[in-house]
């Protein structure tokens, strides 16, 4: 069997008929309507609005959501997430899903912890792709260090009064509510608290972050609140219990982005073993240098040991006992797969690989923000440590 992205996966034993279905269905609507305009949208650094609607009569934006809200969760499990990244990883344009699919961070916090009013207002407009939200996290003084940051909201009476910034927030042009870290209490975890924040709040606005490395059709923003009057009611779980909501929401996260790395590195060995059949040097096939060989079997190994990470972190959440210090790992581990895979595919490809326009170019520019995002390297193997005692 040829290796490329499919050949290249290992047999899940977790997988039904019903998975294969959604695969099926996924794929074509991909091929359809994202793979033909991707690059051009990247170099236009923005993807249509008519695709979320689009992508919501697919039955991705609702996946894992409660059917009360236009969700889609009735015979839904961890498998059918796992595909969907993979699905979308198959792309290659790191800011299509990482924008498309933002409201898989920014909505949990509202469906696990907000009110049924809350629920009830967003999540329908959302999941039906007609409006869009956001989380705000991370802030230009700190970003993984969540229990030291400085946006602050005051209570006055029914409203919180809020002050402060935060950045590089994926969907934060487009987003019309942002599910947002402040504090509301003392130093550290302890005072801080979420809340749901209108876009169309005064004293509220945003400038675009449009000069990236990597993710150029990702929508990414700086937010500011100056004074910015927010009812008490749009309170996301308790008020300085926060920092569970925000914690939660990080395991999905990473989980998400696992899946998505490990498939970006298998998108390299698919495009590797393409062009090493193909390019001849010497007067033979790359693919007859041992040297090149060695590099495929590498990614390969690589692939496979992350791909049994993913299924071992799923089916420890499927079973309801996940483990947020393996969580971390895995994404390390996956990182770290991603950045060797895309690597060695550029060292195959040669000069063709250096050109703009291939997935392999992209994935390469975009190995950092996937390292970076949703807990640096650094800080995931410092929480595994403390997650085991150390």
């Amino acid at each position: 069997m040829p290796l490329d992205f499919d050949s290249a996966r290992l047999p899940n034993p977790g997988l039904r008929p019903e998975h294969e279905e959604w695969r099926t269905q996924l794929r074509r609507f991909i091929d359809v309507e994202i793979m033909p305009y991707a690059q051009d949208w990247d170099e236009a650094g923005h993807i249509p609005i008519e695709l979320w609607p689009k992508a919501a009569a697919v039955g991705l934006l609702g996946l894992g959501y409660p059917e009360e809200f236009g969700g889609i969760s009735e015979g839904i499990d961890v498998w059918h997430s796992w595909i969907a990244n993979e699905e979308l990883a198959r792309i290659g344009v790191g800011g299509i899903p990482a924008s498309l699919m933002v409201h898989g961070i920014g909505l949990p916090p509202v469906i696990n912890w907000g009110s049924q009013a809350l629920k009830e207002m967003v999540a329908p407009p959302v999941l039906a792709g007609d409006k869009h939200i956001a989380l705000g996290i991370t802030e230009p003084g700190g970003g993984s260090d969540v229990a030291q940051l400085a946006t602050t909201a005051v209570r006055d009476g029914d409203h919180y009064v809020v002050n402060g910034s935060k950045t590089y927030i994926t969907g934060g042009m487009r987003a019309n509510w942002v599910s947002t870290a402040v504090r509301t209490g003392g130093p550290g975890a302890g005072g801080v608290s979420m809340l749901l924040i209108p876009a169309d709040a005064e004293g509220f606005s945003r400038t675009a972050l449009d000069k990236k490395q990597g993710w150029w059709a990702s929508d990414t923003a700086t937010l500011y609140f100056d004074n910015v009057r927010v009812p008490v009611s749009n309170l996301i779980g308790e008020e300085n219990q926060g920092f569970r909501v925000i914690m939660t929401n990080f395991n999905a996260e990473r989980m998400g982005m696992a899946a998505s790395m490990e498939a970006l590195g298998r998108v390299c060995l698919e495009e590797s073993v393409a062009w090493a059949r193909e390019r001849k040097t010497f007067g033979k096939r790359l693919a007859d240098h041992q040297v090149i060989r060695h590099k495929i079997a590498q990614m390969k190994q690589k692939l496979n040991a992350t791909q049994a990470y993913i299924r071992i972190c799923y089916e420890s959440i499927e079973a309801g006992r996940p483990s947020p210090g393996d969580i971390a790992l895995l994404k390390v581990q996956a990182s770290e797969t991603m950045e060797f895979c895309a690597r060695e595919a550029m060292q195959i490809l040669g000069g063709i690989g250096y050109m703009r326009g291939g997935r392999v170019e992209r994935i390469y520019r975009e190995v950092r923000v996937n390292a970076i995002g949703g807990g640096s390297e650094e800080i995931m193997r410092d929480l595994a440590a403390r997650q085991y005692g150390v």
